[in-house]
């Protein structure tokens, strides 16, 4: 069961990155889930730290953004999500190519949603475990 309020479409999504953080770092919205949405960011001279690795704060960016993104196309008419909380444990390091993340919903409360993100290298393995409290406010 689709946990989404609104009509979630990635052309639309995407063209809401534009002028923002997430478009800086190159950041795309590739898949919509019935219980969250996926996308991607390149490990480039954007994202990486000076010793060429993927940044952990351009990771937990990417996190934040999809959780956020869902969040808010999940709260329903009359309701917005903002950032509570966010953590993020870095698994492994990654210095090219391009980082794919998955946020899905946890739990989708009231006044609160928690979001679990995951990101992977292009092998496939796990580079970043992030998990996300969102709060949910009258607009």
């Amino acid at each position: 069961m689709s946990i989404w309020k609104y009509e979630v479409m990635l052309e639309a999504l995407n063209g809401q990155l534009k002028d923002s953080l997430c478009e800086h770092l190159g950041m795309a919205i590739t898949e919509v889930h019935d219980d969250g949405l996926s996308g991607t960011m390149p490990v480039d001279s954007r994202t990486v730290q000076p010793m060429g690795h993927l940044h952990g704060g351009a990771s937990a960016a990417f996190a934040e953004s999809l959780a956020s993104i869902s969040a808010n196309f999940a709260a329903g008419p009359g309701y917005y999500c903002v950032g509570l909380e966010i953590n993020a444990n870095h698994i492994r390091p990654v210095s090219h190519g391009v980082v794919t993340g998955r946020a899905r919903v946890i739990h989708l409360g009231r006044t609160t949603h928690v979001w679990d993100i995951q990101i992977h290298d292009e092998q496939n393995r796990l580079v970043c475990v992030s998990r996300m409290t969102m709060a949910v406010k009258k607009a």
